[in-house]
């Protein structure tokens, strides 16, 4: 059974920082696109950032870039997002996705729609 589980949301003051797991089971991340995204109230789910399942190549989205870091670890089949400087507009629900299949147009990979697994999500909240 296919299951991935986030952990490590929480509060934290602007300019702070959080790593977000996802734990995957019943699949092997390696063999996987993989990717973050998140969504505040009212707003559409979007995408963070992505790993290629073809050479491991990794993609932000611009608001993200220079701040944020997406890894994986084979050995724990786990993957990873730290998060660095966070603002306030930051502040959603992180969900970690994973689908079999690379994306075969570039501009899918922050589609949510391509991604067939997917975890219920951390609450992630940037306050002072």
């Amino acid at each position: 059974q296919v299951q991935l589980v986030e952990s490590g949301g929480g509060l934290v003051q602007p300019g702070g920082s959080l790593r977000l797991s996802c734990a995957a089971s019943g699949f092997t991340l390696d063999y996987y696109a993989i990717g973050w995204f998140r969504q505040a109230p009212g707003k559409e789910r979007e995408g963070v950032s992505c790993i290629s399942s073809s050479d491991g190549s990794t993609y932000y989205a611009d608001s993200v870039k220079g701040r944020f870091t997406i890894s994986r670890d084979s050995a724990k089949n786990t993957m990873y997002l730290q998060m660095n400087s966070l603002k306030p507009e930051d502040t959603a629900v992180y969900y970690c996705a994973a689908d079999p299949l690379e994306w075969t147009i570039a501009t899918m990979k922050f589609n949510p729609s391509w991604y067939d697994y997917w975890g219920r999500g951390t609450q992630v909240t940037v306050s002072s």
